[in-house]
């Protein structure tokens, strides 16, 4: 980490501190926005003390963040198209960076200050889209190319059928507890539980399912949501100190043939394909001097890029051996050729078999550019294990009361935490960011319509609400924000 403040500009030094405060001050408000749902059925229910389930739940949230990869981080960054991640520059990255923040931690603050369990997912996604479109729009770029459509439309599939599937799952769930324990006392709710049997806390096994299943509803929402930050810390990295970050420097010298040698097969694989893939990539036609003096990536040109990335990690043994303005070539390089690689996917014509072996070139090819340094995890899971000690309090009587017409039972706090446990973990294999807010409390709408208890419609309008306008509000906050700080920069 010592090497990050080495060698650069006091502006640039002090936008660096600012930036990477705002992103944590977006994980922390994260932390009691979203997070506070982890534990919101664990404290209302009073299976644990409030104090016991925050100070777990953030140590769950930790661990979720170490041990969750980077998928869904580079999910999150590659919303952005290409073309915008290879030319950023320290300004625009800066203008950036600052623009989707700033829209994102203002639109959390508003929700959470009214106890309205929006979405940091759309939040920050909604962010990300608006600052896309805001830089096609300024530099005369089609709107189609201005975000990674493809990807968009990937992440908007998981964020709308999440809470759909969190809403039925949840509701069978409790279905088959009545089945099977009709008379239990976990379809009690505290406050029964209190009042008929004198007792302040849920029966033990279910006390037990419930604790466990908080916890991990916390390890999940770690590596979902806590990659989220991390994705946004490594594009603020890469935006305002690329030479230090637009190649994993400590990659060993295995890695780097790894990367060098999927180049290689890749070559083979595409002369493989020639009947299917020779018209869009132009292959046999393309020289290695094709590329033009202002890079962009462009499947014609892949026989070319090709060769000069070979070109340029021949007898490369250490990253740091390659000067700033070598890295950032080499990205742009690896950049275009995994694009090119998934755009390669989606064509008609190639087997499933082979399909399936350019995914896995393309997995070696960004194993030095899809990285996060374990600086960057720790401090997002201690951003996020703190703002869920700080502001729970709102959001906890929001799940607990105000989503159906009566306090919650064991049953359906189980059933809710179960099903978004289950289904945020499935969404982490496969590397697609959910929302923990609309997977939860849609779980718990579901179990309160499964018990007959009728919702609150004030709270679910209130809701579907919120969900309805942090996409579209956060995208035009963002692209505003975008749109003023090109200006001053111009």
């Amino acid at each position: 980490m010592i090497d990050l403040f080495s060698g650069l500009d006091a502006w640039v030094l002090v936008s660096l501190l600012l930036a990477l405060t705002f992103v944590l001050a977006f994980e922390f408000i994260n932390g009691f926005h979203d997070t506070a749902n982890a534990v919101a059925t664990v404290i209302y229910t009073k299976a644990m003390p409030p104090h016991l389930a925050v100070f777990f739940s953030g140590v769950f949230n930790f661990l979720g963040v170490l041990l969750g990869g980077v998928g869904v981080a580079y999910a999150i960054v590659h919303l952005l198209p290409v073309e915008l991640l290879i030319n950023v520059n320290t300004g625009h990255g800066l203008a950036m960076v600052f623009s989707l923040l700033a829209a994102a931690i203002t639109w959390n603050l508003g929700t959470w200050y009214f106890g309205i369990p929006a979405s940091s997912s759309h939040t920050l996604i909604g962010s990300i889209l608006g600052v896309g479109l805001a830089n096609a729009l300024i530099n005369d770029i089609p709107l189609g190319d201005g975000v990674n459509w493809q990807k968009a439309i990937d992440i908007a599939m998981s964020l709308v059928v999440s809470p759909i599937a969190g809403f039925a799952v949840a509701a069978l769930v409790l279905i088959g507890l009545k089945w099977w324990r009709p008379l239990s006392k976990m379809h009690k709710t505290p406050e029964q539980r209190r009042k008929l049997d004198d007792k302040k806390h849920p029966p033990f096994w279910n006390r037990l399912v419930l604790v466990i299943s908080a916890m991990g509803v916390s390890f999940v929402h770690g590596s979902n949501d806590g990659q989220k930050g991390i994705g946004l810390i490594m594009l603020v990295l890469i935006g305002i100190v690329p030479a230090k970050f637009v190649l994993d420097l400590n990659s060993t010298t295995y890695q780097i043939e790894r990367t060098r040698d999927a180049t290689l097969h890749m070559s083979q694989f595409y002369q493989r394909n020639a009947a299917t893939l020779g018209e869009f990539l132009a292959l046999g036609k393309a020289k290695s001097t094709d590329l033009p003096e202002q890079f962009s990536c462009n499947p014609q040109q892949t026989e070319p890029t090709i060769a000069a990335l070979q070109s340029s990690l021949q007898g490369v043994t250490d990253y740091h051996a390659l000067d700033a303005e070598k890295r950032v070539e080499v990205r742009r390089y690896l950049l275009c050729l995994d694009d090119t690689a998934k755009k390669v996917g989606k064509l008609p014509g190639l087997e499933a078999r082979e399909k399936a072996d350019l995914e896995k070139l393309r997995k070696d090819l960004t194993a030095t550019t899809e990285y996060a340094p374990f600086w960057v995890i720790v401090a997002v899971a201690l951003a996020l294990g703190l703002g869920t000690m700080v502001g729970w309090k709102r959001v906890v009587l929001t799940v607990g009361e105000k989503i159906g017409k009566q306090g919650m039972t064991y049953a359906q706090g189980m059933s809710a935490q179960i099903t978004a446990a289950c289904a945020i973990g499935m969404a982490n294999v496969f590397a697609l960011p959910v929302s923990t807010t609309h997977v939860l409390s849609s779980g718990v709408a579901g179990t309160m319509v499964a018990n007959k208890s009728g919702l609150q419609g004030g709270t679910v309008k209130t809701i579907l609400l919120a969900w309805v306008l942090t996409l579209p509000a956060s995208m035009g906050l963002a692209a505003g924000l975008f749109w003023l700080a090109s200006k001053a920069l111009a």
